[in-house]
Protein backbone atom coordinates (compact mmCIF):
# COMPACT_ATOMS: atom_id res chain seq x y z
CA UNK A 1 0.00 0.00 0.00
CA UNK A 2 2.84 2.40 0.90
CA UNK A 3 4.40 1.88 -2.53
CA UNK A 4 1.11 2.93 -4.15
CA UNK A 5 0.60 6.00 -1.96
CA UNK A 6 4.13 7.38 -2.20
CA UNK A 7 4.06 8.40 -5.92
CA UNK A 8 0.74 10.22 -5.44
CA UNK A 9 2.07 11.97 -2.32
CA UNK A 10 5.23 13.08 -4.11
CA UNK A 11 3.19 14.42 -7.04
CA UNK A 12 0.97 16.44 -4.72
CA UNK A 13 4.01 17.73 -2.84
CA UNK A 14 5.64 18.71 -6.14
CA UNK A 15 2.61 20.83 -7.07
CA UNK A 16 1.94 22.31 -3.63
CA UNK A 17 5.54 23.47 -3.13
CA UNK A 18 5.51 25.37 -6.42
CA UNK A 19 7.78 23.12 -8.42
CA UNK A 20 5.15 22.32 -11.04
CA UNK A 21 6.12 24.19 -14.17
CA UNK A 22 3.67 26.29 -16.12
CA UNK A 23 4.28 27.40 -19.67
CA UNK A 24 6.38 30.58 -19.35
CA UNK A 25 5.20 31.88 -22.74
CA UNK A 26 1.53 32.06 -21.78
CA UNK A 27 0.21 35.60 -21.39
CA UNK A 28 0.10 38.95 -23.17
CA UNK A 29 3.22 40.50 -24.65
CA UNK A 30 3.88 44.06 -25.82
CA UNK A 31 6.28 43.84 -28.74
CA UNK A 32 8.57 46.30 -30.51
CA UNK A 33 9.83 45.17 -33.91
CA UNK A 34 12.94 46.75 -35.41
CA UNK A 35 13.12 47.30 -39.17
CA UNK A 36 15.77 49.05 -41.23
CA UNK A 37 14.06 52.43 -40.97
CA UNK A 38 11.78 52.34 -37.96
CA UNK A 39 10.43 50.67 -34.82
CA UNK A 40 6.98 49.11 -35.13
CA UNK A 41 4.52 48.06 -32.46
CA UNK A 42 3.09 44.54 -32.32
CA UNK A 43 1.18 42.52 -29.71
CA UNK A 44 0.93 38.84 -28.85
CA UNK A 45 -1.25 36.73 -26.60
CA UNK A 46 -0.54 33.06 -25.94
CA UNK A 47 -3.13 30.83 -24.24
CA UNK A 48 -3.04 27.22 -23.07
CA UNK A 49 -6.15 25.07 -22.63
CA UNK A 50 -5.89 21.40 -21.69
CA UNK A 51 -2.30 21.37 -22.87
CA UNK A 52 -3.14 22.93 -26.25
CA UNK A 53 -1.66 26.28 -27.23
CA UNK A 54 -3.52 28.99 -29.10
CA UNK A 55 -3.22 32.73 -29.42
CA UNK A 56 -3.62 35.95 -31.36
CA UNK A 57 -1.29 38.54 -32.86
CA UNK A 58 -1.33 42.16 -33.98
CA UNK A 59 1.18 43.16 -36.63
CA UNK A 60 1.93 46.88 -36.93
CA UNK A 61 -1.04 48.72 -38.43
CA UNK A 62 -3.54 45.92 -38.91
CA UNK A 63 -6.11 44.00 -36.92
CA UNK A 64 -5.76 41.34 -34.25
CA UNK A 65 -5.72 37.92 -35.94
CA UNK A 66 -5.90 34.43 -34.40
CA UNK A 67 -2.72 32.43 -34.78
CA UNK A 68 -3.00 29.61 -37.29
CA UNK A 69 -0.39 27.57 -35.42
CA UNK A 70 1.54 27.89 -32.16
CA UNK A 71 3.84 25.36 -30.54
CA UNK A 72 6.94 24.82 -28.40
CA UNK A 73 9.88 23.36 -30.28
CA UNK A 74 13.15 22.78 -28.41
CA UNK A 75 12.03 25.24 -25.72
CA UNK A 76 11.37 27.86 -28.39
CA UNK A 77 8.00 29.45 -29.10
CA UNK A 78 7.08 29.07 -32.76
CA UNK A 79 3.92 30.60 -34.18
CA UNK A 80 2.35 31.31 -37.55
CA UNK A 81 0.66 34.72 -37.83
CA UNK A 82 0.20 34.67 -41.60
CA UNK A 83 -2.40 37.01 -43.09
CA UNK A 84 -3.82 37.45 -46.57
CA UNK A 85 -0.96 38.54 -48.80
CA UNK A 86 1.88 37.68 -46.41
CA UNK A 87 3.40 34.74 -44.60
CA UNK A 88 4.60 35.39 -41.04
CA UNK A 89 6.61 32.79 -39.16
CA UNK A 90 7.84 33.83 -35.71
CA UNK A 91 10.36 32.16 -33.42
CA UNK A 92 11.13 33.41 -29.92
CA UNK A 93 12.93 32.52 -26.69
CA UNK A 94 12.79 33.89 -23.17
CA UNK A 95 15.96 35.74 -22.25
CA UNK A 96 16.12 37.57 -18.95
CA UNK A 97 12.34 37.77 -18.70
CA UNK A 98 11.99 39.24 -22.19
CA UNK A 99 10.75 37.50 -25.31
CA UNK A 100 13.44 37.77 -27.98
CA UNK A 101 12.09 36.90 -31.40
CA UNK A 102 12.54 36.97 -35.13
CA UNK A 103 9.92 37.23 -37.84
CA UNK A 104 10.44 35.73 -41.27
CA UNK A 105 8.10 37.74 -43.47
CA UNK A 106 7.31 36.77 -47.06
CA UNK A 107 5.24 38.92 -49.42
CA UNK A 108 3.13 36.51 -51.43
CA UNK A 109 2.89 38.85 -54.43
CA UNK A 110 6.60 39.61 -54.84
CA UNK A 111 7.88 36.49 -53.07
CA UNK A 112 10.30 38.79 -51.25
CA UNK A 113 11.43 37.62 -47.81
CA UNK A 114 12.86 39.67 -44.96
CA UNK A 115 13.81 38.94 -41.38
CA UNK A 116 12.68 41.32 -38.64
CA UNK A 117 13.94 41.22 -35.06
CA UNK A 118 11.63 41.98 -32.18
CA UNK A 119 11.57 42.17 -28.40
CA UNK A 120 8.52 41.52 -26.21
CA UNK A 121 7.85 42.43 -22.58
CA UNK A 122 4.91 41.27 -20.53
CA UNK A 123 1.88 43.53 -20.69
CA UNK A 124 1.22 45.36 -17.41
CA UNK A 125 -0.97 43.97 -14.66
CA UNK A 126 -3.46 46.75 -14.26
CA UNK A 127 -5.05 45.77 -10.99
CA UNK A 128 -8.43 47.23 -10.13
CA UNK A 129 -9.56 49.98 -12.51
CA UNK A 130 -12.99 51.49 -13.02
CA UNK A 131 -13.82 54.07 -15.66
CA UNK A 132 -17.28 54.49 -14.14
CA UNK A 133 -16.12 55.36 -10.63
CA UNK A 134 -16.57 58.83 -9.19
CA UNK A 135 -13.40 60.65 -10.24
CA UNK A 136 -11.79 63.91 -9.24
CA UNK A 137 -10.81 65.91 -12.31
CA UNK A 138 -8.10 68.47 -12.85
CA UNK A 139 -8.05 71.47 -15.15
CA UNK A 140 -9.28 70.80 -18.71
CA UNK A 141 -6.65 70.98 -21.44
CA UNK A 142 -7.91 72.38 -24.75
CA UNK A 143 -5.82 70.86 -27.52
CA UNK A 144 -7.35 73.18 -30.10
CA UNK A 145 -8.02 76.90 -29.59
CA UNK A 146 -9.78 77.48 -32.92
CA UNK A 147 -6.80 79.39 -34.28
CA UNK A 148 -3.74 77.18 -34.75
CA UNK A 149 -2.38 73.69 -34.17
CA UNK A 150 1.36 74.37 -33.81
CA UNK A 151 1.39 75.01 -30.07
CA UNK A 152 -0.39 71.81 -29.06
CA UNK A 153 0.18 69.30 -31.86
CA UNK A 154 3.14 67.68 -33.55
CA UNK A 155 3.16 65.05 -36.28
CA UNK A 156 3.78 61.31 -36.24
CA UNK A 157 5.96 61.03 -39.35
CA UNK A 158 8.96 63.35 -39.16
CA UNK A 159 9.80 65.00 -42.46
CA UNK A 160 6.26 64.60 -43.79
CA UNK A 161 4.13 67.79 -44.01
CA UNK A 162 1.25 67.85 -41.57
CA UNK A 163 -1.43 68.18 -44.26
CA UNK A 164 -3.63 69.97 -41.72
CA UNK A 165 -4.89 73.55 -41.71
CA UNK A 166 -7.27 75.74 -39.74
CA UNK A 167 -10.22 77.20 -41.66
CA UNK A 168 -13.01 79.18 -40.00
CA UNK A 169 -12.08 77.95 -36.54
CA UNK A 170 -11.95 74.28 -37.54
CA UNK A 171 -8.89 72.12 -38.15
CA UNK A 172 -9.13 69.96 -41.24
CA UNK A 173 -6.90 67.59 -43.14
CA UNK A 174 -6.33 66.62 -46.70
CA UNK A 175 -6.71 62.92 -47.44
CA UNK A 176 -3.40 61.19 -46.78
CA UNK A 177 -2.19 63.81 -44.30
CA UNK A 178 0.07 63.13 -41.35
CA UNK A 179 -1.30 61.93 -38.04
CA UNK A 180 -1.42 64.63 -35.37
CA UNK A 181 0.17 63.81 -32.00
CA UNK A 182 -0.47 66.00 -28.96
CA UNK A 183 2.64 67.49 -27.37
CA UNK A 184 1.19 66.82 -23.92
CA UNK A 185 0.80 63.30 -22.54
CA UNK A 186 -1.90 61.91 -20.26
CA UNK A 187 -2.48 58.87 -18.05
CA UNK A 188 -6.08 58.62 -16.82
CA UNK A 189 -8.46 61.18 -18.27
CA UNK A 190 -11.69 62.20 -19.94
CA UNK A 191 -11.60 63.31 -23.57
CA UNK A 192 -14.30 65.22 -25.44
CA UNK A 193 -14.09 65.72 -29.20
CA UNK A 194 -16.38 67.22 -31.82
CA UNK A 195 -15.82 66.33 -35.47
CA UNK A 196 -17.43 65.54 -38.80
CA UNK A 197 -16.52 63.25 -41.67
CA UNK A 198 -16.65 63.31 -45.43
CA UNK A 199 -18.77 60.57 -46.99
CA UNK A 200 -17.06 57.14 -46.83
CA UNK A 201 -14.21 58.65 -44.85
CA UNK A 202 -12.53 57.46 -41.66
CA UNK A 203 -10.12 58.61 -38.99
CA UNK A 204 -9.28 57.58 -35.45
CA UNK A 205 -8.77 58.97 -31.97
CA UNK A 206 -5.93 57.21 -30.15
CA UNK A 207 -6.01 57.23 -26.35
CA UNK A 208 -2.47 57.46 -24.94
CA UNK A 209 -1.38 57.05 -28.54
CA UNK A 210 -2.00 53.30 -28.23
CA UNK A 211 -5.72 52.50 -28.29
CA UNK A 212 -7.70 53.60 -31.33
CA UNK A 213 -11.34 54.54 -31.10
CA UNK A 214 -12.35 54.25 -34.73
CA UNK A 215 -13.95 57.27 -36.40
CA UNK A 216 -15.93 56.14 -39.44
CA UNK A 217 -18.79 57.08 -41.74
CA UNK A 218 -20.98 54.04 -41.08
CA UNK A 219 -24.39 55.58 -40.42
CA UNK A 220 -27.15 52.96 -40.38
CA UNK A 221 -24.86 49.94 -40.44
CA UNK A 222 -24.67 47.14 -37.88
CA UNK A 223 -22.10 47.57 -35.08
CA UNK A 224 -18.84 45.71 -35.65
CA UNK A 225 -15.25 45.72 -34.42
CA UNK A 226 -14.09 48.13 -37.15
CA UNK A 227 -17.09 50.46 -36.87
CA UNK A 228 -17.46 53.97 -35.49
CA UNK A 229 -16.13 54.13 -31.89
CA UNK A 230 -15.03 50.51 -31.93
CA UNK A 231 -11.86 49.73 -30.01
CA UNK A 232 -10.31 49.02 -33.36
CA UNK A 233 -10.46 45.33 -34.33
CA UNK A 234 -10.96 44.35 -30.69
CA UNK A 235 -14.40 45.37 -29.41
CA UNK A 236 -17.46 46.53 -31.37
CA UNK A 237 -19.56 49.37 -29.94
CA UNK A 238 -22.74 48.24 -28.18
CA UNK A 239 -24.85 50.27 -30.61
CA UNK A 240 -24.24 52.24 -33.77
CA UNK A 241 -24.76 55.85 -32.67
CA UNK A 242 -23.29 57.44 -35.81
CA UNK A 243 -24.75 60.46 -37.55
CA UNK A 244 -24.68 60.82 -41.35
CA UNK A 245 -21.54 62.12 -43.04
CA UNK A 246 -21.25 65.90 -42.96
CA UNK A 247 -22.99 66.28 -39.59
CA UNK A 248 -21.13 67.30 -36.45
CA UNK A 249 -20.69 64.44 -34.00
CA UNK A 250 -19.56 64.32 -30.37
CA UNK A 251 -17.65 61.64 -28.50
CA UNK A 252 -16.56 61.39 -24.89
CA UNK A 253 -14.36 58.73 -23.38
CA UNK A 254 -13.10 58.09 -19.87
CA UNK A 255 -10.04 55.86 -19.60
CA UNK A 256 -8.66 54.55 -16.32
CA UNK A 257 -5.95 51.91 -16.46
CA UNK A 258 -7.15 49.42 -19.06
CA UNK A 259 -10.85 50.27 -18.71
CA UNK A 260 -12.80 52.66 -20.91
CA UNK A 261 -16.34 54.01 -21.06
CA UNK A 262 -17.31 55.75 -24.29
CA UNK A 263 -20.27 57.86 -25.38
CA UNK A 264 -21.03 58.75 -29.00
CA UNK A 265 -23.64 61.41 -29.70
CA UNK A 266 -25.06 60.95 -26.21
CA UNK A 267 -25.32 57.14 -26.34
CA UNK A 268 -23.13 54.82 -24.31
CA UNK A 269 -21.25 52.55 -26.69
CA UNK A 270 -18.67 51.03 -24.28
CA UNK A 271 -19.33 50.47 -20.58
CA UNK A 272 -16.18 50.11 -18.45
CA UNK A 273 -14.83 47.91 -21.24
CA UNK A 274 -11.52 46.10 -20.78
CA UNK A 275 -8.88 47.05 -23.36
CA UNK A 276 -6.92 43.86 -23.99
CA UNK A 277 -3.94 45.56 -25.63
CA UNK A 278 -2.67 48.07 -28.14
CA UNK A 279 -4.42 48.51 -31.48
CA UNK A 280 -2.97 48.79 -34.97
CA UNK A 281 -0.93 51.94 -35.57
CA UNK A 282 -0.03 52.47 -31.91
CA UNK A 283 2.85 54.88 -31.35
CA UNK A 284 4.57 52.62 -28.83
CA UNK A 285 3.94 49.61 -26.62
CA UNK A 286 4.74 51.18 -23.23
CA UNK A 287 1.21 50.55 -21.99
CA UNK A 288 1.73 51.51 -18.34
CA UNK A 289 3.09 54.98 -19.16
CA UNK A 290 1.24 58.22 -20.01
CA UNK A 291 0.80 58.87 -23.71
CA UNK A 292 -0.46 61.52 -26.13
CA UNK A 293 -3.69 61.89 -28.02
CA UNK A 294 -3.27 61.02 -31.70
CA UNK A 295 -5.71 62.04 -34.42
CA UNK A 296 -5.51 59.94 -37.57
CA UNK A 297 -5.18 62.04 -40.68
CA UNK A 298 -3.69 59.62 -43.20
CA UNK A 299 -7.02 58.15 -44.32
CA UNK A 300 -10.00 60.23 -45.46
CA UNK A 301 -11.03 63.82 -44.76
CA UNK A 302 -12.11 64.83 -41.27
CA UNK A 303 -12.81 68.11 -39.46
CA UNK A 304 -12.26 68.73 -35.72
CA UNK A 305 -13.61 71.81 -33.97
CA UNK A 306 -12.95 70.71 -30.38
CA UNK A 307 -10.56 68.34 -28.59
CA UNK A 308 -10.44 68.72 -24.80
CA UNK A 309 -8.71 66.41 -22.33
CA UNK A 310 -9.44 66.59 -18.60
CA UNK A 311 -6.94 64.68 -16.44
CA UNK A 312 -8.19 62.49 -13.61
CA UNK A 313 -6.44 63.42 -10.38
CA UNK A 314 -7.79 60.50 -8.36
Amino acid sequence: MLKRIMPVFLALLFISTGFAKSNPYVGKWDITATTLDSHQVCWLEVKETNGQLSGSFLYRWGSVYPLTKVSLENNELVFDASQPGMTQIHKAKLVGGKLIGTLTLTDKKTNKTETINWVGVRAPRWGKADANAKHTYGKPVDLFDGKSIESTWGVEMKGKPSGWSVVNGVMENQAGANNLVSKQTFQNFKIHAEYKLEAQSNSGIYLRGRYELQVLDDYGKAPESHGHMAIYSRVAPQVNASKPAGEWQEMEAIIVGNRVTVFLNGQKVHDNQIIDGVTGGALDSAESKPGPIMLQGDHGRVWFRKVTVTPIIK
